[in-house]
């Protein structure tokens, strides 16, 4: 090879993985999304708006950045079933489904 086409080959190279190496760290901070839990004032929104529209329970868990919606809050009902609650930027509820999770955890009934 002579020098230039190994000049080419190395900035190519170099290119490629300057390229993977940032889509590597956006991938390790989550990209665009900003997944992770709820915290600070907007915890405190989201959980209050979650837990009136189950009525009762416990928020167990929380995200922003959920795939359904802007922000997502997991409530455990007294009875121990789940429901997660979707909330939008402005905390309206924009829906919610029951966790079809058995209670072993598994997804399996525990007869």
């Amino acid at each position: 090879m002579n020098r230039k086409t190994t000049l080419i080959i190395l900035a190519a190279a170099a290119a490629i993985v300057a390229g993977g190496t940032g889509a590597g760290i956006a991938a390790a901070n989550g990209g665009d999304d900003n997944e992770g839990p709820i915290t600070g004032q907007a915890l405190d929104k989201a959980s209050a708006a979650a837990l009136e529209h189950t009525g009762e329970g416990r928020v167990t868990e929380t995200e922003v950045g959920d795939e359904e919606s802007y922000y997502e809050v997991e409530v455990t009902l007294d009875d121990g079933s789940q429901v997660d609650v979707q909330l939008d930027k402005s905390f309206k509820v924009v829906g919610s489904s029951a966790d079809h999770e058995e209670r072993d955890g598994s997804g399996n009934d525990a007869d």
